[in-house]
């Protein structure tokens, strides 16, 4: 195998302004964030986005409520998602506000390239609107009158409109499906693309003349651009569509990671608006299910939210990223539990690596002086390791983050089944002992590399302890290939990397 020098660009969704973060986003941005670490240790120029949604009704009536302007508004809640992404550890390489100039640029470029192209008329337009999602409904989508997302009234709203005309790229979009059979993933999502896709498509409504916290028309600055073609936008600005176009070319078409409840708008609206205006649709769209709470989607009506850093005080921020990516697996909606929690962190991290560590620099200590000694060749542990290795680096492709760590974790439990079945512990100082540790340690430094892009901070120590302190810039596969555990490091014991919780 060889490293990838291709560009890899990963988002996830902006997320509302005046929302609290909380374990579900945390869900999407941690497989996010795992994702982009996977592809720098390939050696991929990867830029890696988050960000948050400011504009529209919702943000400017928060605002209003909060006796403040919109913008004040959003510069104060804001600095909730950067201060949760920063406790996570998350690494993006870029965070786009859309209340930013950069972006007021990107979306009236946008605009007026569909607008150019003919797919933009005005119309009056009267229908079921609801605020929090800033969608319209029909009479059927309903639930008792209430919007089938957040179980809420629906505003009656009549208006003046600019409208996109998504009609017209049914067949463009029919024939994308068609040609790009990877463009949605997973199947049963793309199906449920392609479902809404042959039902018929109605154009949309892409302005409003009832608000003005937003991005005015180029054509018409009397009206407001709507929340589809100015969130949906964030993804090409900090691509560079306007201020980098060699950046642009580089890195556009990207990959979306998104929640199920926003599938029509990436999966439909997106490509055909990019197609509208010349551009390539995304690379390719990763669509999850919910994180449920108690069966039920969290909400704030049903107060069963819960914020990232309350888990973190209790788990620690590894044991966070891990359970998010380890026992939910990234496409179907995934239940969390407390104790379900509780019962992976024990499991993978006290009892298999925590234990794996402590065991080697233990032993290390009291058998070889706390100097590391060097890896067998032959060792039976380099066939599991390089074995797993496909089966990791296939998954990380796919983003099945829990698949790729079933496969580290196989190497990890097969390194102490190896400790058990050796007993170093009891034997004499000497070559056979020595063998045994050194193959131990150099599963701990392969896993330091494998397992960073879940628990980067574990990993980290895991290095300092058996004496890695260089910080050169681990590239895979070359940096797992077995036998580069040098011998005459000092290996440190330390405190449990992950303390056994009850």
């Amino acid at each position: 195998m060889s490293t990838v020098t291709t560009p890899y660009y990963v988002t996830t969704p902006i997320y509302y302004v005046n929302d609290a973060p909380h374990i579900g986003h945390a869900y999407t941005t941690i497989t996010a964030d795992a994702v982009a670490r996977w592809n720098r240790l390939l050696g991929r120029d990867v830029h890696f986005l988050t960000g948050t949604d400011e504009h529209g009704l919702k943000v400017q009536r928060a605002a209003e409520e909060n006796n403040c302007s919109p913008i004040e508004w959003a510069d104060q809640t804001v600095v909730r998602f950067q201060d949760a992404w920063r406790q996570l550890g998350i690494s993006n390489d870029d965070f786009i506000r859309t209340s930013e100039q950069r972006h007021y640029s990107a979306v009236e470029k946008l605009l007026q390239a569909c607008y150019d192209n003919g797919d933009v008329d005005l119309q009056t337009y009267e229908g079921l609107y609801c605020v929090s999602c800033e969608a319209y409904f029909g009479e059927g989508d309903l639930n008792n009158g209430n919007c089938p997302i957040h179980g809420r009234p629906v505003e009656h709203v009549t208006e003046e409109n600019y409208f996109f005309k998504l009609s017209r790229y049914e067949q463009a979009l029919k024939d994308w499906y068609e040609t790009h059979p990877d463009f949605v993933v997973p199947v049963t999502k793309r199906n449920e693309a392609l479902g809404f896709i042959n039902q018929g498509l109605q154009d949309f409504s892409i302005s409003r003349t009832s608000i003005d916290w937003g991005i005015p028309l180029p054509w018409d600055p009397s009206h407001v651009t709507y929340v589809w073609f100015d969130a949906l936008t964030n993804y090409i600005t900090a691509a560079g569509y306007v201020d980098d176009p060699q950046g642009f070319e580089k890195r556009w078409p990207g990959v979306h990671l998104i929640g199920k409840d926003i599938l029509r708008f990436h999966c439909v609206y997106w490509p055909a608006m990019l197609m509208s205006a010349g551009l390539a649709p995304p690379e390719r769209v990763h669509v999850h299910g919910f994180l449920l709470v108690g069966g039920e989607k969290m909400s704030k009506t049903r107060l069963n939210q819960i914020a990232p850093s309350d888990l973190v005080d209790e788990f620690g921020v590894d044991g966070v990223r891990h359970h998010f990516l380890h026992d939910q697996a990234f496409g179907p909606d995934g239940d969390f539990s407390h104790e379900g929690m509780t019962a992976r962190y024990n499991a993978d991290l006290a009892n298999n690596l925590g234990n794996l560590l402590s065991r080697v620099t233990t032993v290390v200590t009291s058998k070889c002086d706390g100097i590391g000694p060097a890896p067998e060749q032959e060792s039976p542990l380099r066939r599991i390791v390089e074995e797993e290795y496909g089966h990791i680096a296939d998954a990380w492709e796919r983003i099945a983050p829990s698949d790729a760590l079933d496969a580290t974790w196989r190497i990890i439990r097969e390194t102490n089944a190896y400790l058990e079945q050796a007993e170093p512990w009891k034997s004499d100082p000497g070559p056979e002992v020595d063998a045994v540790l050194g193959n131990a340690l150099e599963v701990l430094r392969i896993i330091s590399i494998l397992a960073s892009p879940a628990v980067p901070d574990a990993c980290e120590e895991i290095r300092r302890r058996i004496g890695i302190t260089d910080d050169a810039e681990q590239q895979l596969p070359e940096s797992i290939q077995w036998g580069q555990y040098p011998a005459g490091l000092a290996v440190l014991k330390g405190d449990p990397l992950f303390p056994r919780l009850k």
